[in-house]
């Protein structure tokens, strides 16, 4: 006669099975939620750092000093550098916030906090760290289904 192994709820203490219905109740969590925070969280840091680069339409001045006294960028101009970083911290923001194209904004964030933190704030890596995550969640994961990448994906399927 063959008995069937005991489950957690059998012959576990309350706490195990506290903690293993907590774990299960964890799982749950969707994951186009958290590649929605994963988009939408990093964005706005980058968005707000775009901000601080231009004048209205215009680049402001102080970038293209920043670009040029403080990160000291190889390779390449000071106002250029200073140019794509605006556009890039305004663009693929709105990219990853509306989840169009999530995957390639999420890359090319990436290798700008790869640029941020190998040139110029080194010392910075926990916070840029936190940025690769997000990043890693959106490239690995995809945007989830709050995105207009999931609706094209779907209208295409569908057809």
């Amino acid at each position: 006669m063959t008995h069937a192994p005991a489950t957690h709820s059998d012959s576990a203490s309350w706490p195990v099975r506290a903690i293993c219905s907590f774990i299960g109740l964890l799982d749950r969590i969707p994951q186009s939620l958290i590649s929605l925070a994963a988009r939408i969280f990093p964005a706005g840091v980058f968005w707000m750092s775009g901000q601080t680069k231009v004048e209205g339409w215009h680049l402001s001045d102080n970038a293209i000093a920043l670009f040029r006294d403080e990160y000291a960028l190889p390779l390449i101009d000071p106002a250029v550098a200073a140019r794509l970083a605006a556009f890039s911290e305004h663009f693929f923001p709105i990219l990853l916030v509306i989840g169009l194209a999530s995957r390639f904004a999420a890359l090319a964030l990436l290798g700008m906090t790869a640029v941020i933190e190998i040139f110029v704030y080194p010392d910075a890596w926990p916070t840029h760290g936190v940025w690769a995550t997000c990043f890693l969640v959106v490239i690995a994961r995809g945007p989830g289904v709050f995105s207009l990448d999931y609706l094209i994906g779907r209208f295409f399927r569908a057809r």
